[in-house]
């Protein structure tokens, strides 16, 4: 009647050893450490990267616990945060003689102390969140004004569009800085512009009369409204960039108009995470300038022709352009690194969608023969990748750019083309480093919660319950022991709501083994045999077990669709401590009863507490 089949126990024998095996590295804790990146592709981390910040640590007489190179960059484990700072002072002068052009990333970074046999069996302890084990925090500023100026921009070559489609004559249109300016040649002309910008461009506001130009420029609602557009984009765009670098649970949410504040809890990479993010790279496509005016001020560095932009490409040669956008990332559906099958140089390659593709369809077909520039910005500055001459037609939405590039170099492109372009450039005018001291206090107030509460559930379960509220508590750790397991198995983010979450976890799972106890001492109240009074305990709580869990599950799931931050975190802890909960709370701590009770023929009584007899008015005892 008791008894378990040896495949149940084989189950309950396996998630012990799993769940220990993988709620070890947790216990070894984290050790301080300083990580070396490359911030540029022409200085690689290799091997002589680690022999050089080896001997740098050395002349500064600095004690190093372990150093490595892992992943493409140095990672030196220290003893102590004093250390830690000193090293990364050190190696930042070292590496970085030019300190306005950084060759290598020196970042602080915590590494864990888990042996290399625990590391090999994929076991490693779960994330801690900002407020717990420290982490990156940013301010971004979105640059406002460039966001109106590019949406000018757009507004420019859009009027130049409807005016050949309506074709009306006209003399130019130029931006001037948030302003479009028309200009015309007489009064008929003027008028045929007017009428078309209010018929076609409600968004654009008509200044007072001008002697012979037409000027327009954004109304405030549509401002507001490509600024309000501008933050949803950029927001957007960290949150894609922040899901290819793998970081898990981040905090992105706008502050104020024009301030996004980014949070990186637990990130492994806090160097790789802080160059892409600070990265803010945007495709554009236009055409080079092909008059004689732009050739003279390329080769002299004379002055550009009016409508015209200078750059430089990847070999410091300068390059006019034409302000007109062509194509911008915005028409971008993928970026994928890759290789050119004649030349084998490393290549990005782009594909477009349908809008995207017909306008660099209609731009080749007329404009064979001249040359298309297609340029990457990043941090404000603009570099042209390449600038190729149009042979012919391209159709299909796939274009391939390259123009001597690494492959890191195009793998680290397509990464930042591919998490979509930015509405408009950020700064990053605020970032702070947390260290894990900060947390120090949080994780001991935390563990100190979990483990009294442990200590008290426990304490009461044995006095009112004697064995079976022992094996009560054996369950209660074993569910402690697979919650904190299977958040290092899918590598969550531990916060101090889920801290909550777990100690609330603990009283809610002792809730299904004291609802078992009871019904087997209703059943030996009752007058039932022992053996079946424990079996009918199991069997007639397990319905009231599985309904009261079921109903606080969907109040969890509800959180964790809904919520967000640390709401999110603590709805994780508690979901999957509920799922833990039922396993143990009834299926492990059964298995342990059956092994205690199970074999024993003629068992006469149980120790589980007193059980009182109402109608008698008396108790006896069952312990």
């Amino acid at each position: 009647m008791n008894r378990y089949s040896w495949w149940k126990y084989a189950i309950i024998v396996v998630a012990l050893v799993l769940g220990s095996l993988y709620t070890l590295p947790n216990v070894f804790g984290e050790a301080p450490a300083v990580q070396v990146s490359s911030a540029k592709a022409s200085h690689p981390v290799d091997a002589s990267t680690l022999a050089q910040v080896e001997s740098v640590l050395q002349q500064a007489q600095i004690p190093v616990a372990g150093m490595a190179l892992e992943n493409g960059s140095v990672r030196v484990r220290l003893a102590d945060t004093d250390t830690q700072l000193h090293a990364k002072t050190a190696l930042e002068k070292a590496l970085n003689p030019d300190a306005a052009e950084p060759g290598y990333i020196v970042a602080l970074n915590l590494l864990s102390r888990s042996p290399q046999w625990l590391t090999s069996l994929h076991a490693s302890p779960m994330y801690l969140g900002l407020d717990l084990r420290g982490g990156v925090h940013f301010m971004l500023q979105v640059d406002m004004q460039a966001a109106l100026n590019k949406k000018a921009e757009s507004f420019a070559g859009d009027i130049r569009t409807a005016l050949r489609d309506k074709t009306i004559r006209h003399g130019g249109v130029n931006r001037v800085g948030q302003s479009i300016e028309i200009k015309a040649n007489d009064a008929n002309t003027l008028e045929a512009v007017r009428r078309l910008l209010k018929d076609q461009f409600p968004d654009l506001e008509l200044q007072p009369d001008t002697e012979g130009r037409v000027v327009a420029s954004i109304n405030a609602k549509a401002a507001r409204l490509v600024q309000d557009q501008a933050v949803k984009q950029n927001i957007t765009t960290l949150h894609n960039r922040i899901n290819e670098l793998g970081v898990a649970e981040p905090v992105i949410q706008q502050q104020g108009q024009d301030r996004i504040v980014v949070q990186l809890p637990g990130v492994q990479d806090t160097a790789k995470a802080k160059d892409i993010l600070g990265r803010t790279a945007t495709l554009e496509v236009r055409m080079v300038d092909e008059s004689q005016e732009a050739r003279a001020a390329e080769l002299s560095n004379g002055v550009v022709p009016f409508g015209s932009e200078r750059y430089l490409d990847r070999g410091g040669r300068p390059l006019v352009v034409k302000k007109q956008v062509v194509l911008t990332g915005d028409e971008l559906n993928d970026a994928q690194p890759g290789f050119d099958n004649q030349t084998n140089e490393a290549t990005v390659n782009l594909s477009l969608n349908s809008k995207g593709a017909r306008i660099f369809k209609d731009v080749t077909r007329e404009n064979i023969g001249k040359r298309m520039a297609i340029l990457l910005f990043e941090k404000g500055k603009g570099e042209v990748v390449t600038a190729p001459v149009i042979r012919s037609e391209i159709g299909g939405g796939r274009v391939q750019i390259s123009g001597a590039m690494t492959s890191v170099e195009a793998a680290d492109t397509a990464l930042l083309l591919r998490a979509g372009s930015l509405a408009a450039p950020m700064d990053i005018i605020e970032e702070r480093t947390i260290g894990p001291s900060l947390g120090a206090e949080n994780i001991a107030k935390g563990f100190h919660s979990v483990t009294w509460g442990f200590v008290a559930v426990a304490a009461f379960m044995c006095a009112y319950y004697m064995l079976f509220g022992m094996i009560s508590s054996i369950a209660l750790a074993f569910n402690l022991l697979l919650l904190v397991a299977i958040l290092s198995m899918l590598q969550a983010t531990l916060t101090l709501p889920g801290m909550a979450a777990m100690a609330l976890v603990l009283g809610m799972a002792i809730d299904a083994n004291v609802l078992i106890n009871e019904r087997v001492r209703e059943e030996l109240r009752n007058g039932v045999a022992p053996q079946a009074a424990i079996h009918a305990g199991y069997d007639r709580a397990w319905a009231t077990i599985i309904d009261s869990n079921v109903t606080t599950l969907i109040a969890g799931l509800a959180l964790l669709a809904f919520g967000s931050g640390p709401v999110r975190g603590f709805a994780v802890v508690h979901c999957l401590g509920i799922l833990t909960s039922m396993f143990s709370a009834v299926f492990f701590s059964r298995g342990l009863v059956n092994l205690w009770y199970g074999r024993r023929k003629k068992l006469k009584s149980v120790s589980i507490g007193t059980v009182w007899r109402p109608e008698s008015g008396s108790a006896v005892d069952k312990a």
